[in-house]
């Protein structure tokens, strides 16, 4: 959603959301877990030579003691939680362990930093700055199925800290609540798995039948296709598949979960999507909100999906949303399950990301979550849910899947100078881009071979463990966790200092190990051009620097690719870089005043060369009014390379570069 900002004279990991009087009240429902550190390995588990065999006989011990077939457990944990324990560390929902057990009044441990903030969500200088009022409400009640761990409890006799922290009590607890949903359809005890579709559909904790019926098929799916992986502790679990088992999905109509209607919700079939609208409404003098109404894609393409963490909880951020005088973003997806709310139509723009020619190009895709808590993970079903999503907005809005289209908000650029230091960086360096992209059926490989001229970043996420501070302390190290980044150095040394960032940090000053500075990393999926290679370190341009990452063969962090670069046309010293593709002045009618084409404080320097994502034409939606009598979508001329330039991605215009193909 907002997401966090990175800001030079705020200590990392400090969280801004916009607000002006008083501060955003975060009540309850909102699972910060900023605080919440991985466990002690916990009592009984395993290591060593044992440590394949521990979990996968716990899940034939509950198996057999609570008469659950083995691979309807399986598949249910694999699809919360891949089988991870997380070291005993809540989920941003408040789920513990390989079952995603949850337990939010026990990760209720404070409230997120939500205070005053620099960046404009919409991004668009041509009307005041947006001054947000909405407040969560503090009474709100946690539904079932945020607290099915106290439900576990009772029905084992385990202690909720055993079910919290022990992996095998902790799937026995998901044993038994299986169980006794199978009970309470009137359903057998049966062996088959084929006859547990209705337990696991209420398992998901949904409390409508799509969402239900959404989650048990995914369920099933890994039934049927078997998986086999090596968890986060060390341990080898497997699933065999079972290619024709067929559930019974008529246990679906006994379950007594409603029905809802997806009122006109643009999404795929495959998905539970409800529609929960973001309203567009005028109040005070000539204000309104909080979206624009636009005739999209007849009006102007769709080009970028913007993935967010919503810095908040399911039902806190949706009361946002609904606020006018809020901001807004096109979907939300929930952690526990994968319900997708839509809240702004496709063909209208959003205020989400901070800069308004992405918005006007784009989808913002919350995600229920938080930057700065890495144990605070993300389940499966939503990973799951949220690539069904962006696989079908990307055939429709024919978006290629690739990471200068697929935005991480920490990817947008700054629209001007002013506005770098205050621009967002959620997701964050825990979202497991690879596995995304996977998913996607769009994994990052090797296109080409060692004189192909670009890398793609591409490290294995749970063996990458950058050092990352302030996630709940300022200057204190974050708790050990898989990244989808790699650091980068001024020098092959990792004593070296880090790549500066002179938008971020105009004064010169270092970049940080803090989890919220985007100034001197790279994130998966993400490709550059090669400057050099000396034994286990590869040089990238970046930010108009030569920066180096550790790149070691026997461990790679990025593999070879091949594709088009940009470099400063013959002659020219250097190039401006700018944080949007606007149109030259000549393009704007009468009535619409011009926007300023601000170059950024960065330089393309001769012998340089950035990966080019996408050319495109200048452009601007003028919107600055409630009635949409004098909206207008501005093209010009100019042409633009849309270009991975550093941790975001920037525009140059194609009168001042070249484009060619990359080789070294």
């Amino acid at each position: 959603m907002r997401g966090s900002v990175t800001d030079p004279n705020r200590p990392p990991g400090h969280r801004r959301a916009r607000r002006t009087a008083g501060a955003l009240a975060c009540g309850a429902l909102v699972l910060p877990l900023l605080g919440a550190a991985p466990a002690e390995r916990a009592a009984g588990s395993v290591s060593g030579a044992d440590a394949a065999s521990g979990l996968q006989q716990a899940f034939a011990t509950a198996s057999a003691e609570y008469h659950v077939p083995s691979s309807v457990l399986l598949g249910v944990s694999y699809l919360q939680s891949r089988w991870d324990t997380h070291g005993g560390a809540p989920s941003v929902s408040g789920g513990y362990g390989p079952m995603h057990l949850t337990d939010a009044r026990a990760a209720l441990t404070g409230t997120p930093h939500h205070s005053e903030g620099t960046e404009d969500p919409r991004g668009d200088s041509a009307r005041a700055t947006l001054h947000p009022t909405a407040t969560i409400p503090a009474d709100s009640q946690l539904p079932d199925r945020l607290k099915t761990l106290t439900k576990a409890a009772e029905l084992t006799g385990l202690p909720a800290a055993e079910l919290r922290t022990d992996e095998a009590a902790n799937v026995a607890g998901g044993a038994a609540l299986l169980a006794a949903a199978q009970r309470k359809l009137g359903e057998p005890l049966s062996g088959d798995p084929a006859d547990w579709y209705g337990a696991v559909a209420r398992f998901s904790g949904a409390d409508d039948t799509a969402t239900a019926a959404s989650y048990a098929n995914d369920v099933y799916d890994v039934i049927r296709t078997g998986e086999s992986r090596t968890t986060d502790a060390g341990q080898r679990v497997t699933l065999a598949a079972d290619p024709q088992l067929a559930p019974k999905t008529a246990q679906l109509g006994r379950t007594g979960l409603r029905t809802v209607a997806a009122d006109g919700a643009e999404c795929p079939k495959s998905v539970s999507c409800e529609w929960i609208p973001a309203p567009y409404a005028q109040f005070g003098d000539n204000d309104y909100g909080n979206h624009d109404l636009g005739d999209r894609p007849a009006s102007q393409s769709i080009k970028y999906l913007v993935i967010h963490d919503t810095e908040g909880t399911w039902d806190g951020v949706l009361n946002l949303v609904q606020d006018p005088t809020y901001v807004s973003w096109n979907y939300t997806v929930r952690s526990t399950d994968g319900l997708i709310a839509q809240h702004v139509k496709a063909k209208d723009v959003a205020w989400h990301a901070g800069n308004w020619y992405i918005n006007a190009k784009s989808i913002g895709i919350e995600h229920e979550g938080f930057l700065a808590a890495p144990d605070a993970w993300y389940t499966e079903a939503m990973y799951r849910t949220s690539a069904r999503l962006v696989s079908y907005l990307s055939r429709k809005y024919g978006i290629p899947l690739d990471r200068q289209h697929i935005l991480g908000h920490d990817n947008v650029p700054g629209p001007t100078t002013s506005t770098i230091p205050g621009m967002h960086t959620d997701p964050g360096p825990y979202w497991d881009w690879s596995h995304y992209f996977e998913l996607l059926k769009h994994p990052f490989r090797a296109t080409a071979g060692r004189h192909g001229g670009l890398v793609t970043i591409r490290p294995d996420y749970a063996a990458n463990q950058p050092e990352y501070t302030g996630c709940v302390t300022s200057g204190t190290a974050c708790a050990a966790h898989g990244s989808s980044e790699v650091r980068l150095y001024s020098q092959p040394d990792e004593s070296a200092p880090l790549i500066k960032d002179i938008g971020l940090r105009p004064s010169g000053a270092d970049s940080t190990t803090g989890v919220n500075d985007v100034a001197s990393r790279v994130s998966t999926g993400q490709q550059y051009a090669v400057a050099g290679r000396e034994g286990d370190w590869t040089a990238i341009w970046y930010l108009g620097q030569k920066a180096w990452f550790k790149n070691p063969e026997d461990r790679p962090t990025a593999v070879n690719a091949a594709g088009f670069v940009v470099t400063p046309k013959d002659g020219a010293a250097s190039v401006p870089v700018y944080g949007r593709a606007y149109p030259e002045a000549s393009a704007y009618p009468a009535g619409v005043p011009g926007q300023a084409v601000s170059p950024l404080p960065y330089q393309l320097l001769a012998g340089q060369k950035y990966v080019v994502g996408d050319v495109v034409p200048g452009e601007y939606f003028y919107a600055v009014t409630f009635t949409t009598d004098s909206h207008k979508v501005v093209v010009g001329k100019d042409l633009y390379y849309e270009i991975q330039f550093g941790h975001r991605v920037e525009f140059v215009r194609a009168a001042d570069v070249r484009l060619e193909p990359s080789r070294s």
